[in-house]
């Protein structure tokens, strides 16, 4: 009897606990799509040979964006627009050089505006601070052109849900800037992904560890310290967050269901804004490091580190570990593989941890180059000599401008900037709350197992 009894006590604090935790997970509301939308998963719109392009935002990105669109067939850059009118004026020297047409001018706290009404338009591309790029981008929709929007593609959960649900309405493709998918290695080591090579990945992880203080008065008005200094979270997880995604094949079979987030104090930045202003911040709101652990449908997890404050190394931290193998991009790049994946059947000593490592050099560069992403292939060369991170950025923009020339769908969709950018307001829900559980959306609303992987059109 009294085993019983402990066995229906035991059920019942399990069932309890159980029900405590759903109770604590923090909702997060899916507005429901409007009525004759539907998903633009996979969208394909018809050809646009010549593609003329808008650039919003000339300040730290964009006049790279500007340069690297001069070396790519087929574009016609038809318009500049900056808050400042130097900024713009300076632009265009870049299409004179480049022996191309001068691009209208456009300049002031709502030039941008005008921008996307222009009738000559396919693609507004926005590199402006963080605050205006949701807005803008729901505006270019509206006007009727594609829109490539820079990291992070939105900081609220409105401007995520508004920019779905533009592009859903107007058919538009609404891509986000996110360059770090792009890297040679990630590149090819989704290929290897997609290969099997790794087995299946269970775990990935990612990271934006950047120390920005020699930066921060790079930033016009200081935006980006002003951010961090009223927000908590993950402010800037897009770099870390699409090379796990892709490799996890979010929203192509599997999606995000829910993230808990931690930090640390603030330290670094209030100290920084007391060195050169004298203030004595009180009210820095964002941690020196925060870490965030993502769980998926299909029992995969994600980690998700930002600090854009100590004096630690550059990382994107970039991890993926699999049934067979394991792939590491920071400090070192390598790959550690299932004895049978490399033609050997004697295990290793498990006494000599030695033995548990990377695979030699001569191995990983052999492997690089049989499992070499087919983008890699076609534009590596030209990439490097162009430049933009190493060659990734360019890369990024022949994508985005092959795929609308040939009327292909875009290696990235409006799903993947939503489930990237989310970070930032649902980690600070998280930090709020004790570290509590917050849902992540679906934001395909049902579309999430349509598509059977990451496809990326040829």
């Amino acid at each position: 009897m009294r085993s019983s009894i402990f066995k229906f006590f035991l059920i019942a604090c399990l069932f309890v606990g159980w029900a405590d935790m759903s109770a604590q997970m923090i909702k997060s509301p899916t507005p429901k799509r409007a009525k004759g939308q539907t998903d633009v998963l996979r969208l394909a719109l018809d050809p646009i040979p010549t593609v003329r392009v808008a650039f919003i935002g000339l300040g730290m990105r964009g006049p790279g964006a500007v340069e690297r669109m001069t070396h790519i067939p087929g574009v016609e850059i038809v318009a500049l627009c900056d808050l400042l009118e130097d900024r713009t004026k300076s632009a265009n020297t870049i299409l004179e050089k480049a022996g191309l047409p001068k691009a209208q001018e456009f300049f002031g706290e709502e030039g941008w505006r005008k921008v996307t009404k222009l009738p000559n338009v396919d693609l507004v591309y926005i590199a402006t601070d963080w605050k205006h790029h949701a807005e803008m981008g729901v505006q270019a929709m509206k006007d009727g052109k594609n829109v490539a929007i820079e990291v992070p593609g939105a900081m609220t959960m409105k401007e995520i849900w508004d920019l779905v649900n533009t592009s859903e309405k107007t058919r538009k493709h609404c891509m986000m800037l996110e360059n770090c998918v792009y890297d040679f290695f990630e590149l090819t080591t989704l290929n290897m992904a997609q290969q099997g090579l790794f087995g299946e990945i269970l775990h990935a992880e990612g990271a934006y560890i950047h120390g920005l203080q020699p930066f921060w008065g790079s930033y016009q008005g200081n935006w980006r310290m002003d951010y961090n200094r009223k927000h908590r979270g993950d402010v800037y997880a897009t770099h870390g967050m699409g090379p796990a995604c892709q490799a996890l094949n979010i929203h192509r079979g599997d999606k995000m269901n829910y993230l808990v987030s931690m930090d640390t104090k603030a330290v670094g930045n209030p100290a920084y804004i007391k060195e050169k202003t004298g203030e004595d911040v009180k009210d820095f709101r964002n941690g020196d490091h925060t870490m965030t652990m993502i769980r998926t449908e299909k029992g995969k997890t994600i980690q998700i580190q930002h600090d854009v404050t100590s004096p630690r190394p550059y990382s994107r931290m970039y991890q993926l570990s699999g049934t067979k193998g394991f792939a590491n991009k920071y400090p070192t790049e390598g790959y550690a593989l299932d004895s049978k994946a490399i033609g050997s059947d004697v295990a290793p000593n498990h006494e000599n941890l030695n033995a548990h490592s990377f695979v030699p050099a001569e191995v990983k560069k052999a492997l690089m180059e049989k499992y070499k992403h087919p983008i890699a292939i076609g534009l590596e060369e030209k990439a490097k000599k162009v430049g933009g991170h190493g060659g990734m950025d360019f890369i990024m923009d022949s994508r985005l401008i092959y795929c609308l020339q040939n009327g292909l769908p875009l290696d990235m969709d409006v799903y993947d900037l939503a489930e990237w950018s989310c970070l930032a307001p649902l980690t600070e829900i998280s930090l709020d709350n004790n570290s509590a559980p917050v849902e992540i959306p679906d934001f395909t609303r049902g579309g999430w197992n349509k598509l059977k992987g990451l496809e990326f059109a040829k």
